[in-house]
């Protein structure tokens, strides 16, 4: 069988359970940037320790899992429940108790693991947003949605234990200059 169908020549495809739609559809933007998504974590992946590692691809076999929520809605065995979500939240707070993160503004880019981590938070926020449209437009799994927003943080946090653990020094000079234009900003 060869890659390539030609059926998506006309800019059209088609969902997992049958239906045929622009690839311009809201759900097709989102299942595209939940694979970009996957994408950067594996790119992230290969740099990992193997604990992050684990994590990591078992974060993406649940993008896996969303994305076929996406395309096939009212198949169950795509759902999502709360506990992929509260093992999030267990990572996270563990990661925090881990290291004395900072809670101010952060210059991305402290080591390469922590590069990676970001870009993929930022592609997962991007996700977000895309999922919230598509929720409002055809309905989606809630839950799925709030694992895409617990997997922003805890890709936030690792990125910042991942710089802790490099020893990477923040910006301190440019931070200051962020938060004293933001401050002229607000009028303090």
């Amino acid at each position: 069988m060869k890659i390539y169908t030609k059926n998506g020549d006309a800019g059209k495809t088609t969902l997992m359970n049958g239906i045929s739609v622009s690839k311009s559809d809201d759900r097709i933007e989102l299942l595209g940037t939940i694979d970009e998504l996957s994408s950067h974590i594996g790119l992230a992946k290969v740099i990992a320790d193997s604990s992050l590692s684990e994590r990591l691809s078992k974060i993406q076999k649940e993008l896996m899992q969303i994305m076929a929520g996406i395309a096939d809605p009212r198949n169950p065995d795509h759902r999502f429940t709360k506990e992929e979500t509260l093992a999030l939240e267990e990572e996270i707070d563990h990661l925090e108790d881990s290291f004395p993160r900072a809670k101010e503004f952060v210059l991305y880019g402290g080591c390469e693991q922590s590069a990676r981590l970001d870009v993929a938070r930022a592609v997962a926020r991007r996700a977000e947003r895309r999922f919230r449209k598509v929720s409002q437009n055809y309905g989606a799994d809630s839950k799925a949605m709030q694992y895409i927003n617990r997997l922003s943080d805890y890709l936030y946090v690792a990125a910042r234990y991942a710089d802790y653990k490099s020893s990477a020094e923040p910006d301190e000079e440019f931070r200051q200059e962020v938060v004293k234009n933001v401050m002229k900003s607000i009028g303090k």
